[in-house]
């Protein structure tokens, strides 16, 4: 009789134990549920810009509202996290967005969405402070961009649901079932997060063998840093002006997507589905690829610094085509470049939100990426507001896919200049 014999590997991964990817899964369906929220409004944008009545201009402003929110969030939900812990502070916001997202059924000017949009913003600005936080506790730093990665993608994911069932429900139960359909999703998650979440060294379903890999880095200890301090390094600098500059792309892809299919390419609410669906999906591969591609080179024993940016750089000229897409005529050009474009973004953002892990203690982890998260909330509201007012004059996205595909290698530089070596912070107290 022949004998099965297992990998090296996958008999080690047994041995070790791999309950961390539970809390990896959950922390992947709040992204997703975290995204499906903020995309019911870009995706109703059409409908609700005939049925509500605003104009280019208002609806960048309603977005910019939910940006301010988020940045001002940020600003918080960092500390919070830290001073918290994971598990309360991740219940507290999914619980205010929530019910922030179903308050929009209720709502009926331009006004009334940009109060609700601001309540939005706070609330989701918890998500990733707290993801990142629990990566940092449940992962060793070899680990963490893989799982940031897996965790981020749910963003895509949700992004990819919210054109499958949106529009069916807005077209025959009416728009304000959207909005109030998520809330139960986001029910189902709390109950499940607060049942199951423990600190590894807490945790009933952890393995010794398991709780030992995890905690296999240099144990940190130490008080919180206050994020004024925190002010006082330049790799807090360098995470806070990468963020500001690049994480406005995906905004812009979340919130205008829809309208950009719509007024340039004819597509119709319904027809929607399908484009994004791809650009989405594609983005899930993309920020599979950024951790994967990372912990290869790793294992091929290039150094943290070479690995991260390399991979960064390699996303960052991926961007660059999507510079066509604003004269673009044929649909499924413009669907692949900005797919390409999406994909690349989400591989640079995992990489760049496990480069705050890189640098800092777990202490301060939460914090930073606070911060840098305000940076980009930023520099989202400013390119909102800029977009709105240039669709409202110029009615072309030439100008804006411009900025988009040449963020990422400016971005790149600027970090380079900043932490050519990627020296973590030394911080005393």
């Amino acid at each position: 009789m022949p004998s099965t014999v297992l990998p090296a590997e996958h008999l080690r991964s047994t041995a070790i134990g791999r309950y961390r990817w539970v809390i990896c899964a959950l922390l992947f369906f709040a992204t997703a549920i975290n995204y499906m929220d903020r995309q019911i409004l870009g995706l109703l944008a059409p409908l609700l810009q005939s049925k509500i009545g605003w104009n280019e201009a208002q609806y960048g402003y309603i977005v910019v509202g939910f940006q301010a929110a988020y940045a001002i969030g940020l600003l918080t939900m960092g500390t919070l996290v830290d001073r918290w812990g994971v598990k309360i502070s991740y219940a507290a916001a999914l619980t205010l967005w929530t019910l922030a997202s179903v308050a929009h059924a209720a709502v009926r000017t331009p006004l009334g969405f940009g109060v609700v949009r601001f309540a939005l913003g706070l609330g989701e600005s918890g998500n990733f402070p707290a993801a990142i936080k629990a990566v940092a506790e449940w992962f060793p730093k070899k680990e963490r961009a893989l799982a940031t990665g897996v965790f981020n993608s749910g963003s895509n994911v949700g992004a990819t649901l919210s054109p499958l069932f949106i529009p069916v429900l807005a077209v025959h139960y009416g728009w304000q079932s959207a909005f109030i359909a998520t809330g139960l999703f986001s029910a189902v998650w709390i109950v499940c997060w607060l049942t199951i979440y423990r600190s590894p060294s807490e945790h009933p379903r952890v393995a010794a063998a398991e709780l030992e890999y995890i905690g296999s880095d240099l144990q940190e200890d130490g008080a919180k840093i206050p994020w004024v301090t925190l002010l006082s390094y330049r790799q807090t600098w360098a995470m806070v002006i990468g963020r500001f500059l690049t994480d406005p792309i995906w905004w812009f892809f979340l919130f205008w997507l829809p309208k950009y299919f719509s007024s340039a390419h004819g597509i119709s609410l319904v027809g929607l589905a399908l484009p994004l669906i791809v650009i989405y999906n594609s983005a899930s591969v993309g920020s599979i690829f950024g951790g994967w591609l990372v912990a290869r080179l790793l294992a091929a024993g290039w150094t943290v610094n070479r690995a991260r940016k390399t991979t960064m750089l390699v996303c960052a000229c991926a961007v660059l085509p999507v510079v066509l897409a604003g004269n673009i005529q044929s649909l499924w050009g413009a669907i692949a470049l900005v797919s390409v474009a999406a994909a690349a973004h989400q591989g640079w953002s995992a990489n760049l939100y496990t480069m705050v892990s890189d640098v800092f203690p777990k202490r301060a982890v939460g914090s930073v990426v606070g911060m840098s998260g305000f940076g980009g909330a930023m520099g989202g509201l400013l390119i909102a507001g800029f977009t709105g007012l240039v669709l409202q004059a110029t009615h072309s996205y030439v100008v804006i896919f411009a900025i988009a595909g040449f963020a990422y290698v400016t971005a790149l530089a600027i970090i380079h200049a900043i932490l050519p070596r990627l020296e973590p912070a030394v911080i005393v107290g």
